[in-house]
């Protein structure tokens, strides 16, 4: 299994702590897994999650279609989607510096979409 950094914001990073010290989570190690495996599965239905207890920890949180589509944002996840294209676009060619400034001129740090995106874009980087 690879090891990977990733910088969160302090009250991101409080919230999942908050979730973990509540047993919703068994850690935050669980916490990160889960929520990136989730992603994927946003992002790609054909994605088969890999995370241990994926399908149990999704059942236990409740997700259903409604959570899924307000996970989208109210455009349908139009933008979104079109974000992550062009994050995954530079991730794949390698120009990381292009896709930071493409969030971080669209999205505010503490944004949901802006934390996944940059979720996916240390994905490419771990990947070279």
């Amino acid at each position: 299994m690879a090891k990977d950094t990733v910088r969160y914001p302090d009250d991101v990073v409080e919230e999942i702590d908050a979730l973990v010290e509540d047993g919703m989570f068994e850690s935050k190690s669980e916490f990160y897994r889960f929520s990136a495996e989730y992603v994927l599965t946003l992002i790609n239905p054909d994605h088969e999650a890999e995370t241990f207890n994926f399908d149990e920890i999704k059942a236990e949180l409740d997700i259903d279609d409604e959570v899924h589509a307000r996970a989208l944002g109210a455009d349908g996840g139009t933008f979104f989607l079109d974000a992550v294209i062009n994050v995954r676009k530079h991730g794949l060619r390698g120009d990381y510096e292009a896709a930071e400034r493409f969030i971080d001129t669209h999205y505010e740090s503490t944004d949901q979409e802006c934390i996944i995106l940059e979720e996916l874009l240390g994905t490419y980087r771990t990947r070279s």
